[in-house]
């Protein structure tokens, strides 16, 4: 049995992401799940906060005005983000296959992992000031509650979260 290296992430894997999560293991064979939720419930407060940092004003209105994704809107998002993702593992050499999950992700990294084989979660995100600040964002969510390590990375760096 290959071991799996599970990919939570919010938005497409860019190039240098995979090229990071590749990198942490160059010589093995693994295999690679991603995983994207079907985002459709943000807390109101730290996602206008994150928008704001970011410089994404027009989200943040939209946001402050109640504008969120249809269920099918955001699983239709997060099936592209994930068919995005798997794309760029196949462009470094790596298969790659996805999940679109829930909005809160942790019960299906809980279930992936109970399923043996997973030998580490990396968590793929933008800043979010408020979450990782208290230590509520997903990687140390997942650190908490699973026994494999975890490993936070912001999109298109190489800064750890």
């Amino acid at each position: 049995m290959t071991d799996t290296i599970l990919v939570l992430t919010e938005d497409t894997l860019a190039e240098s992401d995979v090229q990071h999560i590749v990198g942490l293991h160059p010589d093995e064979s693994l295999a690679y799940q991603v995983l994207v939720p079907a985002d459709t419930d943000r807390p109101l407060i730290p996602w206008i906060v994150d928008a704001l940092s970011m410089g994404e004003l027009r989200e943040a209105w939209d946001r402050a005005t109640g504008h969120e994704p249809s269920r099918t809107q955001a699983r239709r998002t997060a099936a592209e983000q994930i068919s995005g993702s798997v794309a760029a593992f196949a462009a470094v050499g790596r298969d790659a296959t996805g999940v679109v999950t829930e909005d809160d992700p942790l019960p299906a990294l809980h279930g992936a992992v109970a399923g043996g084989g997973v030998r580490e979660v990396v968590v793929v995100t933008y800043p979010h000031m408020v979450a990782d600040t208290f230590h509520t964002d997903w990687a140390s969510r997942a650190r908490e509650e699973l026994q494999v390590p975890v490993l936070h990375l912001y999109s298109g760096t190489s800064e750890l979260g």
